[in-house]
């Protein structure tokens, strides 16, 4: 028996004890009400998508082609017009999740204004994004069912058996939009107590995977920004740890970490590391600072800072700021400490944040990783702060000059010019382009891909497009045509957005409440009849 009919006998029964008192209850009605909210809480949702999240890992554990794949989303309605898309034009929403990016908070969701992605928002706006996104995505899958009940009613009024039947089927088999969400705590926003009661509310509002960066948190600077600062493995490994333990608290046992690493691209650090050993975690960390060795007190000025390593002293290179520098071209090495050690300490996924998208490059860095741990996934941004045209433009330019190929036709320093568009070059560079993320999780373990503003793109560029025909000459056209007409064209919802946004929800709860005596916006008079 399908949950659909079980609910509809329990229900019946249920009735039973309160003779005629429950006569206005239908059972069907109740069932549908059920099905219409599968999710109580947001530790339903954290629990359920975790469970997603690690069968998928599982999954691309055996075969690396199956990697999956997220879009950042900066409001709820935008996450779920991505997942009604997503099961419209691909039949399911397995491999896709929801990026929830810390820069979007802060550029569009703090009460501040727009703000750059320096941490410097309200952190309970990322609880409260998290929340929003799931209410939006519920309400999907009311919306969709709505449909199904509907179409159902239809059927057997006609007494039509047979497609009783298959309405019955998508009902019982029915793919939530509920998604799993990867959601970006930046460096935590202050320490790690602090870390663990924002982790709580994220989860509690349905986060099953939570992404960490190992910033100083009051010196947290966007991933593709100069003048980054990064924290010692041991204040990493303690907000790792806040994190678990929020999870654990929850009851959210298999919720994920993404122990992100932004040490490829920052040569700071605030702090010099403690430590007790030679060759010990702290050690190592501090191995990389930049200085000078020193014989003398005399070599010390006032303020120098002087550590012991590999049994000599050494005058660490401080900055104005006080701010103490890593040695150039320390970069990769740093990484692959960092993902090493993250993982040895309870992380579930690695996030490297790179400043270009090249293959080669990542997966250098995963396979050194890969030595110690063979497991070792990888969430990688495919990021807007990317001129993805210019750099695999070049990466083809430089192969080609390797390979011996005759690149007189090209400026490597304009190859972002329109003439180049068409191109034999371009074209190689925009099919490495559309390969990037297969080719790059087979070569590099990649097991996420998302891309984190592409959102916050399109409503630009989808506003200016309407702009520049309504206020020209297209005038009402430029809405018609570039909008409703292609919503009716491609069978997007949103052309009849009363019920998108509930209107016929209501009017069957209407139904359920008052019988006949309903008073329904859906009538005759709606105009969104016009769009049947």
């Amino acid at each position: 028996m399908s949950q659909y009919s079980k609910d509809i006998q329990e229900v019946a029964e249920l009735r039973k004890p309160y003779g005629s008192a429950w006569n206005a209850i239908n059972p069907e009605y109740a069932a549908r009400m059920r099905a219409q909210n599968r999710f109580k809480t947001g530790l339903d949702i954290a629990k359920y998508t975790a469970a997603i999240m690690r069968r998928d890992m599982a999954e691309f554990d055996a075969d690396p082609s199956k990697y999956t794949q997220s879009l950042g989303c900066w409001h709820g309605f935008i996450a779920q017009q991505k997942m009604i898309s997503i099961k419209r034009r691909h039949g399911t929403t397995k491999g896709r999740y929801l990026y929830l990016s810390g820069w979007m908070v802060a550029a569009l969701r703090s009460k501040f204004g727009p703000l750059p992605d320096q941490s410097m928002h309200e952190k309970t706006a990322v609880p409260e994004l998290i929340e929003e996104i799931y209410t939006f995505l519920k309400q999907a899958d009311a919306w969709e069912l709505n449909h199904l009940f509907r179409e159902l009613d239809v059927a057997r009024k006609a007494g039509n058996r047979e497609k009783e039947a298959e309405i019955l089927h998508k009902i019982d088999n029915f793919e939530t939009h509920v998604v799993p969400i990867i959601a970006d705590i930046d460096a935590g926003f202050g320490n790690e107590e602090a870390t663990y009661l924002l982790a709580k509310k994220m989860i509690e509002a349905g986060a099953c995977a939570i992404q960490i960066e190992n910033q100083v948190s009051d010196e947290k600077q966007c991933g593709h920004q100069d003048g980054k600062v990064t924290v010692p493995h041991q204040d990493f490994l303690a907000k790792i740890n806040a994190i678990r333990y929020a999870f654990l608290e929850l009851g959210v046992n298999d919720g994920i970490i993404v122990a992100r690493t932004d040490s490829l691209g920052a040569g700071l650090t605030k702090q010099i590391a403690v430590t007790k050993e030679p060759g010990d975690l702290g050690d190592k960390y501090n191995s990389f600072l930049d200085g000078e060795y020193i014989t003398s007190a005399d070599d010390i000025e006032n303020g120098d800072v002087v550590i012991k390593a590999e049994g000599k002293l050494k005058k660490v290179k401080r900055l104005p700021s006080g701010l103490f520098c890593f040695k150039e071209g320390t970069g990769e090495d740093r990484v692959v400490l960092d993902c090493i050690t993250a993982l040895e300490n309870g992380a579930d996924l690695l996030w490297i944040e790179t400043e270009k998208p090249h293959v080669g490059q990542i997966a250098g860095m995963m396979n050194r990783i890969r030595e110690v741990i063979p497991n070792a996934k990888l969430v990688y941004n495919n990021s807007p702060s990317f001129n993805w045209t210019l750099n695999f433009r070049q990466q083809v330019y430089d192969d080609w000059v390797k390979q011996g190929r005759d690149v007189s036709d090209y400026d490597r320093n304009n190859l972002m010019s329109a003439e180049y568009d068409g191109s034999e070059l371009c074209q190689e560079a925009d099919r490495r382009i559309q390969n990037f993320q297969r080719e790059a999780s087979r070569e590099a373990n990649i097991f996420h891909h998302l891309i984190t503003l592409p959102t916050y793109h399109t409503a630009a560029l989808s506003t200016d497009e309407l702009v520049r025909g309504y206020f020209g000459e297209e005038g009402m056209l430029a809405y018609v045509a570039g909008v409703q007409r292609r919503e009716i064209r491609e069978g997007i919802a949103t052309v009849k957005h009363q019920d998108m946004a509930g209107t016929n929800i209501g009017d069957d709860h209407k139904e359920y409440f008052s019988g006949e005596a309903a008073l329904k916006a859906g009538g005759a008079a709606n105009t969104m009849n016009q769009f049947e």
